[in-house]
């Protein structure tokens, strides 16, 4: 049986990297005492599979795995049993069982939305300047900015993933392309906009918490979680 998990990572655990996120839920699961499948061969390991890690330092409430398992219980009963074993800054927000063929989280995100806000613990505020240069920003034919690889750096026009940007609140809200497709970082829209409005940009001005993580078309998104059903 194949169950998809949501979760959140907030507080000091935005330090902690993906793959120390993985051994944390491996250890978590078998605190729990989850029937959790494991693949076959000399050395087993759990079979479970992250969608969209996240960039060291960014927090979140809409992080998803999916995991297969030999028995379930309930959703309340497995939900309450992981997070009875976790640290604080992540918790267990949801379950839900997938159809089986269901295509893994990581294979069918599509977008990701973010709200982005001014770190308290930085002198510098730009936002308001950048909040007012939103619509003008927007109206940009094109939106070019250098993305670099491991090899290479190239000019790219980043405005067809930028799905929305507005003012929420004192910050930005952004939703954006991410995936295999086509994967915008909510970064270089900031960087972006900082160029915009001739602004000095400095990643640690600003925090950055992912809200949600889609499947499907740009007009028609789901969360990950509606891909199955609580149990």
């Amino acid at each position: 049986m194949k169950l998809r998990i949501k979760y959140t990572k907030t507080g000091v655990l935005r330090f902690i990297g993906h793959l120390d996120i993985m051994r944390l839920f491996q250890k978590a699961i078998r605190r729990a005492k989850l029937d959790v499948a494991y693949s076959k061969g000399f050395s087993p390991h759990q079979i479970i599979s992250f969608a969209a890690p996240m960039p060291l330092g960014m927090t979140s409430e809409g992080e998803y795995f999916d995991g297969d398992f030999e028995s379930i219980t309930s959703t309340e009963d497995m939900i309450n049993r992981l997070n009875s074993t976790m640290p604080e800054g992540v918790k267990v927000l949801d379950i839900v069982q997938l159809q089986e063929g269901a295509k893994p989280s990581m294979s069918v995100v599509t977008a990701s939305d973010y709200y982005i806000y001014k770190n308290e613990e930085c002198k510098n505020d730009f936002l308001q300047q950048l909040i007012a240069n939103i619509d003008s920003f927007m109206s940009q034919e094109t939106i070019e900015i250098i993305k670099k690889t491991k090899t290479k750096e190239e000019m790219s026009d980043i405005k067809p993933g930028i799905y929305k940007l507005e003012k929420k609140d004192d910050g930005i809200y952004m939703l954006l392309a991410s995936g295999s497709v086509l994967n915008l970082k909510p970064e270089l829209v900031v960087e972006a906009l900082c160029k915009y409005s001739k602004l000095e940009y400095n990643r640690y001005d600003y925090m950055v918490h992912r809200l949600e993580t889609y499947m499907g078309e740009k007009d028609n998104l789901k969360s990950l979680i509606e891909a199955g059903n609580r149990f």
